[in-house]
């Protein structure tokens, strides 16, 4: 099968080898985790931290099989994530969070390595969207199985009933974050016509029920902002966004008048209103983080990477996350790597890899606040991966074409034994 048109023409892009999907794949199996629900079939962690690790492993492994010469195209956002490393082995190499930090460091390096190999193919294509939505819905397809399976351990009351991974230990936050990303994205494809309503119901309808059970409040704003962004985008261009916008207003005002009381609760999840002005309680972690003493270096550098937590609790916040453990020289290069993604997204003219760019821009840049994860190997990194990807400038046309086979010297006594 061809590759995904040219922006802006006519022409088709080179085909992306078969290789580079299993390579984002283990990316995605190496971000799920270790830490979550109790699963049915009990799975230690080591052995879970054993195939997250190891996936890891075999996707660099497998990229510099297929990227053997090096070649790599120039990327700003990759580029941020390498400066990255400095600070973090900076503060790592202190080991105040143990050696823990430095197992971090060189994961975050081979991660980072990894996306260097697979800029070769980040054309402003659509390759690694569609390799986002297929793997993404294959872990939902496992959340899904276990809830039919063990609806018990799929809802259990330590999470208030929302939906866990039953098969494999993934938290609430989780599924809706995964299943909000590939809702917004299939929605995109579909208002391109890169995709039928049947495949597109076929994702998003699943989708909407398994993030409807998790109550995540975070994914389902960043979603609903993101595509109003995006699709913004597209309004002025094209008649199906136009569309697609006005129902969906029609439809949001419908549902805040005649389903007021049933959003309020499934927003509230059962909590006070001061729990919920509290953010559940991640305030009282924050507060305590920012009146922590620090040293001067500490400050520049952080504590070095660690579990996201602060005396023993989340942070769930990846600025608060990585000034604690990469310092101001951390949280100076994520706001570059948002600031440079969405600089470049609006200088480019309205298109569907515009949009589907800033939709994961956007959705990031919300979740941030109540979601670590921007300054470490996570899915919010390959979320901005596959956002970087779509603004890539497309390889010269020359270089899609078949290469050229140098002619063969012929002695000049041959070539006139051939005229002769």
């Amino acid at each position: 099968m061809g590759g995904d048109l040219r922006p802006g023409t006519g022409e088709r892009l080179a085909p992306t080898p078969a290789p580079v999907g299993v390579v984002w794949g283990l990316l995605i199996l190496n971000t799920l985790g270790s830490a979550g629900a109790k699963t049915v079939i009990p799975l230690p962690r080591s052995l879970i931290q054993l195939v997250t690790m190891g996936s890891l492993v075999v996707a660099f492994t497998l990229a510099l099989a297929i990227n053997l010469r090096l070649r790599i195209r120039p990327s700003a956002f990759v580029l941020l994530l390498t400066l990255l490393l400095v600070p973090s082995l900076i503060s790592s190499l202190q080991l105040e969070s143990g050696l823990g930090a430095l197992f971090r460091c060189t994961r975050l390096a081979l991660f980072v390595a990894t996306l260097w190999l697979l800029t070769r193919w980040w054309d402003g294509g659509l390759t690694f969207v569609r390799h986002h939505i297929r793997m993404y819905f294959a872990v939902l397809g496992s959340v899904a199985a276990g809830a039919l399976v063990a609806p018990g351990a799929a809802m259990p009351e330590l999470y208030g009933g929302r939906l866990v991974g039953a098969l494999w230990p993934l938290t609430p936050p989780q599924i809706g974050q995964y299943a909000a990303v590939i809702i917004g994205l299939t929605v995109l494809l579909l208002l391109d016509h890169r995709t039928d309503r049947v495949s597109a119901a076929v994702i998003i309808v699943p989708s909407l029920i398994l993030l409807a059970l998790t109550h995540t409040r975070t994914a389902t704003l960043g979603m609903l902002a993101g595509l109003a962004l995006a699709i913004g985008s597209l309004v002025l261009t094209s008649a199906a966004a136009r569309r697609f916008f006005t129902w969906a207003v029609l439809i949001a005002v419908v549902a805040g008048v005649g389903f007021a009381s049933a959003l309020r609760a499934w927003f509230l999840r059962g909590q006070s209103q001061e729990y919920l002005t509290s953010l559940t309680g991640r305030a009282k972690v924050w507060d305590a983080l920012l009146a922590a003493p620090r040293s001067a270096a500490e400050q520049l550098f952080g504590v070095g990477l660690g579990d996201k937590s602060f005396g023993g609790l989340p942070i769930d916040n990846s600025w608060l996350a990585v000034y604690h453990e990469q310092g101001w020289v951390g949280v100076t290069l994520v706001a570059a790597i948002i600031v440079v993604l969405g600089g470049v997204a609006l200088l480019r003219p309205p298109s569907l890899a515009r949009a589907g760019a800033i939709f994961l821009i956007s959705y990031c840049a919300i979740a941030s606040y109540t979601e670590a994860g921007l300054g470490d190997a996570s899915p919010y990194l390959l979320h901005l991966g596959v956002a970087a990807s779509l603004l890539a400038a497309p390889a010269p046309a020359a270089s899609l074409a078949a290469p050229v086979v140098p002619r063969r010297r012929v002695p000049r006594w041959a070539r006139r034994s051939e005229v002769m």
